[in-house]
């Protein structure tokens, strides 16, 4: 009896060795307050970062920032201005939590990478070898708009985890969709494109993707879609975890990404910031529409969008991107492998995506050497992102440079914030 338990034992020893992240020699420090001068960049051009994004709120360009500037691990520059509630007129703080929407996207790319490196998928494998549902794509020809009718043909590759993560799957995203016919059918189909409050899965949302046609043959176009949301529950069919449960155990917790979820506990729902808009030339609280704007605190809880659904801090996405800085470690844990950092950052879409001045990694942007040319856009290599709210992260490996900075606006806001700050970021290293 004794011998059957200790079997049983090192059994399950063995299973949660095999999917926790592993120790490793390396151990670069968590994220840590620093000086400029200590990481070799100037406290006055910091400090003229600063002045433009008190300026900026100041004005009424924007209802409220946090921004946070870190090097070499080292946070250089983390603060907040303006509200975080035009209605209550709360004060905006650092650890307020924003909406990141499409800055989910890495992390999830992350999460299936995490995946890879364990031997449990390969990028060309088809989607339908663990979704069979996808099997037998089909590409949409004609179109009826009277009635939403259409004709397709077969298309000629299957879906690949490759398609699905570099956004040359064929899918579409529904209510943001670029081509009108897309958008009906996915209304038609009752596709969740984004966030809701309502009673669905990710899995339920990939099943109606399945069934959908696909905007072109897999691998022709980059064409911006629901790809991640399908990985997210491809991460749930291989690791058999819940989404959430599987970033909040392999990625979360063991970077001390205390305040990244898709919903929020109650502790840390009054911390969420609130949706503006302007109306008349003033700035009001977004009403709901397609969404409700308390998705990350309401409802169901249960739609866990790996394309669009987290919500986090400015801290909290720094230490995922100094995660990468270091080349997939951080305090001793590792995440990737250097190597597997390089295969996410490197072009695997070819000339389908930036024109020459970026190329696409594995759901990052990457600069190239032209677009480091134009100016303004940090070192040959840096990746980055935005979000539908209006976030978006830098991170220059040259460097050893992050910007976050964070703001929740909808609709034209004529901000000019984003890319002064990421080209005054860059000119503030002096060494």
């Amino acid at each position: 009896m004794f011998r059957s338990i200790l079997l049983v034992a090192c059994l399950l020893a063995q299973v949660h060795f095999s999917v926790a992240q592993t120790a490793t020699g390396k151990k670069s420090l968590p994220l840590s307050d620093g000086t400029p001068v200590s990481v070799g960049m100037s406290p006055a051009r910091i400090q003229r970062i600063d002045a433009m994004l008190q300026q900026s709120v100041q004005d009424g360009d924007i209802p409220g920032v946090v921004a946070l500037i870190a090097r070499n691990g080292k946070i250089v520059y983390h603060q907040a201005y303006g509200v975080a509630d035009v209605g209550s007129g709360r004060a905006l703080k650092k650890d307020d939590i924003f909406r990141i929407a499409s800055q989910s996207k890495a992390i999830t790319a992350t999460a299936v990478m995490m995946l890879w490196e364990e031997g449990k998928i390969r990028l060309d494998d088809p989607i339908s070898k663990y979704i069979p549902e996808f099997k037998n794509p089909q590409v949409l020809q004609n179109f009826r708009y009277a009635d939403t009718s259409f004709t397709a043909r077969p298309a000629i590759r299957e879906i690949t985890i490759r398609h699905l993560l570099t956004h040359t799957s064929g899918l579409g995203y529904g209510v943001i969709d670029g081509d009108e016919r897309m958008k009906m059918l996915y209304a038609k189909a009752g596709t969740t494109d984004l966030f809701t409050t309502e009673d669905v899965s990710i899995k339920e949302v990939a099943l109606k993707l399945a069934k959908l046609p696909l905007h072109h043959d897999p691998g022709e176009k980059y064409t911006y879609s629901m790809g991640l949301d399908v990985l997210g529950y491809l991460v749930e069919v291989v690791s058999g975890m819940p989404f959430d449960r599987f970033l909040r155990e392999r990625l979360f917790d063991p970077l001390g990404m205390q305040d990244t979820w898709f919903y929020l506990p109650e502790g840390k729902a009054n911390r969420l910031v609130s949706i503006s808009h302007r109306v008349d030339g003033e700035w009001k609280n977004y009403p709901d529409t397609f969404y409700k704007v308390d998705y990350p605190k309401e409802g169901a809880k249960r739609f866990f969008s790996g394309g669009a659904g987290l919500s986090s801090t400015a801290k909290d996405y720094a230490t995922f991107l100094q995660m990468y800085l270091n080349g997939g470690e951080l305090n001793g844990v590792r995440i990737l492998s250097r190597t597997t950092v390089d295969i996410i950052m490197a072009n695997h879409v070819g000339d389908l995506y930036g024109g020459g001045n970026a190329h696409y990694g594995l759901a990052f942007g990457v600069l190239t050497q032209k677009g480091k040319g134009r100016g303004g856009d940090l070192s040959e290599g840096t990746f980055n992102w935005g979000g539908y709210f209006n976030t978006q992260y830098f991170a220059d490996p040259k460097e050893g440079l992050i910007g976050v900075i964070l703001k929740q606006t909808q609709g034209g806001t004529g901000d000019q914030t984003g890319w002064k700050f990421k080209q005054m970021m860059g000119a503030a290293v002096d060494d």
